[in-house]
């Protein structure tokens, strides 16, 4: 039986993320809200804070800067040494005529990234500061659509693995650009822990109905 309407006004439909079961979850101030079938977080209770997630952002972009502007790792052989930014290694793709690849790692690697932490900047500066963003359902749609695709991580475990092979033939130097891909991940992967479409739509709202 469907809900009245006064119980939809105190319910939001919700589809679970673990097993896409439409249900009516009650907005809770005090606890979080469990999928009635699988057990599923369905929404956070409401201690969101999105000052919190803009300061993880905020130290996102700079560590994804440092990440691309300083060299990942440092190669020395023969009294020789090289060292190469993930730019630097795109761009010697090309030159090699490894076209696909280079455009795997710059998209992957740097590009989508990017896309996807200043999107959340664009969203969160504002809602922090009680104002609603322009363009923002549209906004939500393209973090989501990029989300998936960032694999820094997955360009980090190729570099290390290409160390361990490159150990016995020359001296590696780890570079700040590598220890800024880690934090990187760390933070991102904070961030998309605190990531609530549900909970960023009520505050959007909400300063949406205060101006």
């Amino acid at each position: 039986m469907n809900p009245s309407f006064g119980q939809r006004h105190q319910t939001a439909l919700h589809a679970c993320h673990e097993c896409d079961l439409l249900q009516y979850a009650p907005h809770s101030d005090v606890q979080n809200v469990a999928c009635c079938r699988c057990g599923g977080l369905l929404h956070r209770a409401r201690g969101y804070q999105p000052q919190t997630s803009l300061a993880l952002v905020v130290a996102g972009l700079f560590v994804f800067t440092l990440a691309n502007v300083f060299p990942v790792v440092g190669l020395e052989a023969g009294g020789v040494r090289t060292a190469t930014t993930l730019l630097g290694t795109a761009s010697q793709l090309m030159r090699q005529d490894m076209l696909p690849v280079a455009m795997l790692v710059l998209f992957t690697g740097v590009l989508l990234p990017g896309i996807e932490l200043l999107a959340l900047l664009y969203l969160l500066l504002p809602l922090t500061l009680g104002r609603a963003p322009r363009g923002f359902p549209k906004v939500m749609r393209l973090i989501q659509m990029v989300h998936p695709w960032g694999m820094v991580e997955v360009f980090l475990l190729g570099v290390l693995v290409s160390l361990v092979k490159l150990a016995h033939l020359a001296q590696v130097h780890p570079g700040i650009g590598l220890w800024s891909f880690f934090a990187l991940i760390i933070l991102l992967a904070t961030s998309a822990s605190r990531f609530d479409a549900a909970l960023l739509w009520e505050r959007y709202q909400s300063c949406r109905a205060t101006h």
